[in-house]
């Protein structure tokens, strides 16, 4: 395998669908809107041209890539953080008309071998966003745990086969030292996972569960969402893109969890906590968008307004 990949454009999921639920916020062309994972820029740029110039966009990306597209952005209504998207904490209460995030990883992210997110291309095993911190994913294998990496590829990857690719790779560090490069984890993996699912690189679910442990997904997302029940303004909307199972569970949990009144049975006389989110929904991509973009075709959006707060 070679170390040169053709660039892949990338092209946004439910790009419209997610703007236009978005700005049907109280605030319209008018808001403050945040987009928490920039990307390449496809959401930014189409709220921009949708916002009046009363209107604000402020965006969040951990990766330096993402940074540098958004520089080209020329635009007073515009600013970006170099920082995760759970910093969201950050901004006051009750300062944001509306937060999307897309918490797909870009195209050009996944097809750059020397980012290490894909077994297609041979390149080091790095697999970080922010590659200007933490360690990479090599790093970790190469002192991690026959537990340790089970319990990673069983949670975050559902594969399982979880222990075997584990035993797998701490044996093979013992004999020839640790895996570095994309090329050989895929090739680990296919030889020792001997039932495939159709259609699947049998690597696939260990990539995944990989990058979602060394960024930290999981635990980024559900700060980030309990950061936005806080920022949101009452009527403000809340717009998330997932693309696998464990992120969708999230969302779809934090959303219910916050779309219904709790009545707490120890204290009966309480008043009970008040919803503080409607559940507006979710949005699948048209069989259109997934023939144009396969890509897209795992996408599930999900929409959730803040709710009045109470006096």
């Amino acid at each position: 395998m070679s170390m040169s990949a053709p660039q892949t454009a990338h092209i946004t999921v439910l790009l419209q669908e997610a703007v236009d639920a978005l700005l049907q916020s109280d605030a319209g062309e008018t808001g403050a809107y945040v987009d928490a994972t920039f990307g390449r820029g496809g959401h930014s740029r189409l709220i921009l041209s949708r916002l009046s110039s009363q209107g604000r966009l402020l965006a969040f990306d951990k990766d330096l890539e993402a940074i540098a597209e958004a520089a080209c952005i020329d635009d007073v209504r515009f600013s970006i953080r170099h920082e995760g998207f759970s910093n969201l904490s950050e901004l006051p209460d009750g300062s944001v008309d509306g937060v999307l995030m897309d918490l797909g990883v870009s195209s050009p992210q996944i097809d750059s071998p020397e980012r290490g997110f894909s077994f297609r291309f041979d390149g080091p095993l790095d697999m970080r966003m922010d590659t200007t911190r933490g360690e990479s994913v090599a790093e970790w294998l190469a002192t991690a745990s026959v537990d340790q990496i089970t319990e990673v590829i069983r949670d975050y990857g559902e594969e399982r086969f979880a222990f075997q690719i584990a035993k797998a790779l701490v044996a093979r560090r013992q004999e020839r030292g640790p895996i570095s490069t994309t090329a050989d984890l895929a090739q680990l993996v296919a030889d020792t996972v001997k039932t495939r699912e159709p259609g699947k690189d049998p690597a696939t679910r260990t990539f995944q569960a990989f990058r979602i442990f060394i960024n930290a997904e999981l635990e980024e997302l559900e700060q980030a969402l309990t950061a936005s029940l806080r920022v949101l303004k009452p009527g403000a909307r809340l717009v998330v893109i997932s693309f696998h199972s464990l992120e969708d569970r999230i969302v779809k949990q934090f959303i219910a969890k916050h779309s219904k009144e709790v009545v707490d049975r120890r204290v009966p006389f309480a008043a009970p906590v008040q919803m503080r989110l409607n559940a507006m929904g979710r949005v699948k991509p048209s069989a259109e968008e997934v023939a144009g973009n396969p890509r897209s075709r795992s996408a599930i959006m999900r929409i959730a307004e803040r709710t009045e707060v109470p006096a």
